[in-house]
């Protein structure tokens, strides 16, 4: 891992990521809400809200990074932020618009990446008081 943070790369995944959340999202409500059940339009609406929070927080967690001296656990949390959001969100879109229901195992592994970031992120803040 590099020893600086890269700040501005991930402020701007974090903005195309959200704007993907919103895409995505208006997608979902308009064309889709017609085609998919209710547990299919479910996951598709889980997907889109943990994906627009998670978008924010890596935009967040790069405006912090000046804030924060863990350059290590900064870009550690950013990217597991990136692949936490993929894995989880991404699994649940692609079974929300019908593919195979095993995907379903993919789900809590980005779950986990996700909550391995919020950790990363309170031990660089915890780190950067010393």
């Amino acid at each position: 891992m590099s020893r600086t943070f890269a700040a501005p790369r991930f402020i701007a995944l974090g903005a195309l990521l959200a704007a993907l959340a919103i895409g995505l999202g208006a997608f979902g409500a308009h064309a889709l809400k017609a085609r998919l059940g209710a547990q299919q339009m479910g996951w598709f609406q889980t997907a889109a809200q943990y994906h627009l929070i998670h978008a924010v927080a890596l935009v967040a967690v790069a405006a912090a990074g000046g804030a924060l001296h863990s350059p290590r656990l900064l870009n550690a949390c950013a990217w597991l932020l990136v692949a936490g959001t993929l894995l989880f969100s991404g699994s649940l879109y692609l079974m929300a618009v019908g593919a195979p229901r095993w995907l379903g195992a993919i789900t809590p592994l980005g779950g986990l990446g996700l909550i391995c970031a919020w950790f990363l992120l309170a031990a660089a803040a915890v780190s950067s008081r010393r």
